[in-house]
């Protein structure tokens, strides 16, 4: 049971931290969702949108954070 809890309480951090990241985001004007590569679509009842550029950006953050991480753990 206290692995779970410790499970628990992690997560509960991650996602705190990932909520302050993305309003900390928002005042910081970061154009996030906007960059050239994001693909928008407006017809004339639909709008379909994919973040492409944004979506690599991220993945290749999180990627160096994690790389990071488990460099510092060993």
């Amino acid at each position: 049971m206290t692995d779970l809890g410790k499970l628990l309480v992690v997560l509960g951090a991650v996602v705190i931290v990932a909520g302050l990241v993305l309003m900390l985001a928002g005042r910081a004007h970061l154009p996030l969702g906007r960059l050239p590569g994001d693909i928008v679509y407006r017809g004339k009842n639909t709008t379909f949108y994919f973040p492409l550029a944004t979506s690599i950006i991220l993945s290749v953050v999180l990627s160096v954070v994690l790389w990071l991480v488990g460099r510092m753990r060993h």
